[in-house]
C-alpha cells in the first residue's frame, strides 16, 4: 500500500555520522518524537543466516527521536507473513516532515515471530570505541528493547 501524500526519506548514517544509504518510505503515523513508516526493500536479497531479506519484503519501521534504537518489523513481500522484527541499537533519529536520519551503533537484535531473541555484531559494536556514556546508552537500549520483547509490549504485541 502506497501513501503518497507522506512520503519520508531515511538515511542511515555509521556511527560518524557518514551516510551508508537512504530509501524512501511513508509515513504511517508521527508524534513529536515518533514516526512510523512503511518501505519496502529495494535492495538485492540479503541472506543473514537466520532470515532472508528480499526484494518487495515490507518494513513497518519504527523511530524514535529520544530513544536509542529503530524496530522494523519485516514482512514477506509475497505473502506478508511475519519473518520477524529487527531492531538497531542506534542514537537517536533526527526527525523532520519528509527526512529521518539516523547513526547505527553496529549492535542488532533480531526477534523472531515466536520473540526468540539474538544479539548480533556485538564484536562490531565493542570495535566502535564509544564514550562511555554512549556506551552505557546503547547497551542500555538493547536491554529494554530485550525487555519489550519478554513482556510482548509494542510493537512485539503483533505483527502490524
Amino acid at each position: 500500500m502506497n501513501h503518497p501524500d507522506n512520503p519520508v526519506t531515511v538515511i542511515k548514517n555509521d556511527h560518524t555520522g557518514q551516510e551508508v544509504w537512504r530509501y524512501d518510505g511513508y509515513v504511517l503515523e508521527r508524534t513529536a518524537t515518533y514516526v512510523k513508516l512503511e518501505a519496502h526493500f529495494a535492495r538485492h536479497n540479503v541472506d543473514l543466516g537466520y532470515v532472508t531479506f528480499r526484494r518487495g519484503d515490507r518494513f513497518v519501521e519504527h523511530f524514535y527521536g529520544d530513544r536509542w534504537y529503530n524496530i522494523f518489523a519485516v514482512h514477506d513481500g509475497d505473502d506478508n507473513h511475519l519473518k520477524g522484527w529487527y531492531c538497531n541499537i542506534a542514537r537517536p533519529a533526527e526527525m523532520s516532515a519528509d527526512r529521518i536520519a539516523q547513526d547505527d551503533l553496529a549492535l542488532d537484535l533480531f526477534v523472531t515471530p515466536e520473540r526468540e531473541m539474538l544479539v548480533l555484531d556485538e564484536d562490531e559494536f565493542e570495535a566502535l570505541h564509544l564514550s562511555d556514556p554512549e556506551h552505557s546508552a546503547a547497551l542500555a537500549a538493547l536491554a529494554e528493547l530485550q525487555q519489550q520483547v519478554l513482556q510482548g509490549q509494542p510493537p512485539f504485541d503483533s505483527p502490524d
